[in-house]
């Protein structure tokens, strides 16, 4: 039986909770721990939870029952909460944005490859059925090459969103919507399609004047090859339409799903090519659905992992990739110019340090409470 202890009693903790209980012949949840006691008093009273409550996440650092934990608190604390566990023979899994740097995610990935623990980073939307089937059409090659992707993460938060007091910061949060937010779909972007060698962007913050940080982004990269991926990052969009949109030479392809090819009259305008899109649709069509979709699907790989069935879809390596391309973004709009890839420690964005001594400063934060009275969150868009 594995042992699970949750860090952090807020708003997503409630879905590591609700994954792990559905495997409890393989795990057993023992601790809660947070700042705020109460919080994780009232998440073990809510699930009926028999668990150690914990103030201070130094007490599951020692906790030698302890086999594996799910770090649910803000980005900031995640390298030093992640390595200390490491390094007490506990597996990890931590909530996305990875870290606040580069810097920290060497450091947390040098842990995990020290001591052959496992150091697994929240990427739930890569374990949904329309995901997978999606990888499995880009795999085939069907699309032939890439050579435009969009990538729409369509998010809207109101105003009192930055109230919380580690929102809207650079010091705390990290960022806005391009690191808290598009972290989802810019992870999904460079799982399927790899890694621009350069970033071109901009941002804004246009509606939210209690924050620090943007509340939009719009990155352009560019790969070797001349194919282009737009990104845009937002918490302004009303209607949360989130979409990837993969255009290849023979075919384009979605989630939402949607194909469509086209192929060349004589004089260079576009007829329907049924052919390759009937291909297409019936290679989707094969790809099962998974059993365990979105937190249930990672922490069940997680848990195969730790019982050495399998290796985890998305470790450390593949966190700090999507923390590149956003740190990318971030220096790009910031100093206002191209960015090239990859980035080094030479980078002035690569530690935390540089983070915010470079980052654009929007406005003041004139808000902070301890928690909101209604933890509900919702998660966008459902792909399908």
């Amino acid at each position: 039986m594995i042992h699970v202890a949750i860090i952090g009693a807020g708003a997503i903790s409630s879905a590591h909770i609700n994954s792990y209980l559905q495997f409890h012949e393989q795990c057993k949840i023992v601790a809660i721990c947070d700042i705020y006691p109460e919080k994780a008093k009232n998440l073990a009273e809510r699930f009926h939870l028999d668990v150690e409550i914990y103030e201070h996440y130094e007490k599951v650092v020692n906790d030698s029952t302890i086999d594996l934990v799910s770090v649910c608190t803000p980005p900031y604390t995640h390298a030093e909460i992640a390595i200390k566990l490491l390094h007490s023979n506990k597996h990890v899994l931590v909530e996305k944005p990875m870290a606040s740097s580069l810097e920290e995610c060497d450091a947390m990935n040098t842990a995990a490859k020290k001591t052959g623990n496992i150091l697994s980073i929240v990427s739930q939307n890569r374990f949904l059925s329309p995901m997978m089937k999606l990888k499995a059409i880009l795999d085939s090659k069907l699309m032939g090459p890439i050579v435009h992707t969009q990538v729409d993460s369509y998010w809207w938060r109101g105003f009192s969103y930055y109230d919380l007091w580690w929102r809207g910061t650079w010091e705390k949060e990290g960022g806005g919507p391009t690191l808290n937010h598009a972290v989802h779909h810019i992870d999904i972007f460079q799982w399927m399609n790899g890694m621009p060698k350069e970033i071109t962007a901009i941002m804004s913050n246009a509606a939210h004047e209690n924050a620090e940080v943007e509340d939009i982004s719009i990155a352009i990269g560019k790969y070797d090859d001349g194919s282009l991926v737009q990104i845009t990052s937002s918490v302004i969009h009303h209607g949360e339409e989130q979409q990837l949109i993969f255009q290849g030479k023979n075919a384009r392809v979605s989630v939402p799903w949607k194909v469509k090819a086209s192929k060349s009259k004589q004089n260079g305008f576009p007829e329907d090519d049924l052919e390759i899109e009937r291909k297409i649709q019936a290679l989707y069509l094969e790809q099962e659905n998974l059993k365990h979709e979105g937190h249930p699907g990672q922490i069940h790989d997680v848990l195969q992992a730790v019982q050495g069935k399998k290796e985890v879809l998305v470790d450390g390596i593949q966190g700090r990739r999507t923390l590149e391309l956003i740190t990318a973004i971030y220096q790009s709009a910031s100093l206002g110019k191209t960015v090239k890839l990859p980035l080094t420690a030479d980078s002035p964005f690569y530690s935390r340090e540089g983070l915010l001594k470079y980052a654009t400063h929007f406005y003041e934060k004139t808000t902070s409470i301890d928690n909101f009275t209604d933890n509900t969150i919702t998660t966008g868009g459902k792909y399908e």
